[in-house]
């Protein structure tokens, strides 16, 4: 009987360590799956409606703001590099900066620079709107403003969410006493979410912007 139990203890000790994926990054990852089919749709729509009415598309893409939207686009772009700074931050266990140089800031001082080109992208695209709207195009004076609005307003929601998830990482960042690995985790998922919204836009930006 004592042999027994000596040989299953020495079995529990060499037994391999099974490393499970993590459940919320898997969640994630299954969610903007889904995520993915939706704008893929919007993508059908977008290109249905061009299809249909061709003429309006070479009318109205040339009120367009092509520089203007270039440079936006860059912004939403650096707040990808700077979110992912962000996380390299948190994969640290790094919340707060300890030192006034970049290469010192944590988690917080990253996600708040995000979140700041985030809103950016934001106000841009309502100016454009704006402009757009005064010069006659709106969501119901045509196919080309249907398509227009819904594909980059869908977009622009997306950014919203993500600009408020931002914020709720960085307060749980500021709530713990103890910055650590689910802390971390929220900030990675986080950053899978913006990166999809980023890539998205790119998509969004060479088909409405230079695909004539």
């Amino acid at each position: 009987m004592e042999h027994v139990t000596s040989t299953s203890v020495n079995y529990a000790t060499r037994a391999p360590k099974i490393n499970r994926p993590n459940t919320v990054a898997v969640g994630t990852i299954v969610w903007l799956g889904s995520e993915v089919m939706f704008f893929a749709g919007l993508f059908a729509i977008y290109f249905t409606l061009r299809s249909v009415a061709p003429e309006l598309w070479e009318h109205n893409t040339a009120l367009l703001n092509v520089p203007f939207a270039l440079v936006n686009t860059t912004i939403l772009v650096l707040s990808s590099v700077t979110c992912q700074f962000g996380v390299f931050a948190a994969e640290r266990l790094q919340a707060r900066s300890t030192g006034p140089k970049p290469s010192q800031w944590g988690m917080v001082e990253w996600f708040f620079l995000t979140y700041t080109l985030g809103a950016m992208f934001v106000a841009g695209q309502i100016w454009e709107y704006a402009t757009l709207v005064s010069e006659g195009v709106t969501i119901a004076s045509d196919a080309y403003g249907s398509a227009f609005y819904l594909t980059t307003g869908f977009h622009g929601l997306h950014v919203a969410g993500g600009l408020i998830a931002f914020l709720l990482v960085i307060g749980r960042a500021f709530a713990v006493k103890n910055f650590g690995h689910k802390e971390a985790t929220s900030a990675i998922v986080v950053s899978y979410y913006w990166h999809f919204v980023d890539v998205v836009w790119i998509g969004l930006f060479l088909v409405i912007y230079f695909l004539q």
